[in-house]
């Protein structure tokens, strides 16, 4: 557990390093009305995957005045993500804590092993998946957009038991919402490419 909090504090610090100190309010010179204030994230439980996967919202932009949020995702062995897909606005950063990450970026796939980071920028298309047989754990920062309101909306809210069913009009209908709103793009062919890594990779 000391581990993991070090892990997700070093990779807040990095994060806030390549921001402006303008950006964050501390340049003595010029002065914010309404500068950051410190923030104590305890320590809690690893994440359990669910034999699917899962998130935990670390960091809020609301916290942050607006800079980042920090998220937290726990994946079962052999289990796809989302459909490929790129963020109009949105860049977010990667760091693996536990297991290997496998992450197609355009037409690329690469391989983020645990200690590994990896940036994705706003307007390159991509998605994620866990090909081993151990569990995969990692931190994702988003800059720009509040899109940990989205997450939680996506695995919290929409779920059957609150009468959204998995490819129901209501569902559907929501998550298109949704993407519109957080400038979320999947082209017509996204499902099929998710279906055909799934297929190659032996993932459900």
């Amino acid at each position: 557990m000391e581990r993991r909090n070090f892990l997700m504090t070093t990779g807040l610090f990095a994060a806030f390093s390549a921001l402006s100190p303008l950006a964050i309010g501390s340049s003595p010179e010029t002065p914010v009305s309404d500068p950051l204030k410190p923030v104590l994230l305890p320590g809690l439980a690893p994440l359990d995957h669910k034999g699917g996967m899962d998130i935990r919202v670390w960091m809020r932009t609301s916290m942050t005045n607006g800079l980042f949020s920090s998220v937290e995702t726990a994946v079962a062995p052999k289990t796809m993500g989302p459909p490929p897909h790129h963020h109009l606005e949105l860049d977010e950063i990667m760091y693996v804590v536990e297991g290997t990450a496998s992450v197609l970026v355009g037409e690329e796939i690469v391989e983020v092993q645990a200690g590994g980071w990896h940036l994705r920028p706003r307007l390159i298309t991509h998605t994620f998946w866990n090909a081993s047989d151990k569990p995969l754990h990692f931190i994702d920062m988003y800059f720009n957009q509040p899109f940990e309101e989205y997450l939680e909306r996506i695995f919290h809210q929409l779920t059957p038991e609150n009468g959204y069913v998995d490819g129901s009009e209501k569902k559907n209908k929501e998550l298109a919402s949704l993407s519109e709103k957080y400038g979320l793009v999947f082209s017509p062919t996204s499902w099929d490419e998710r279906m055909a890594i799934a297929n190659k990779y032996g993932l459900k």
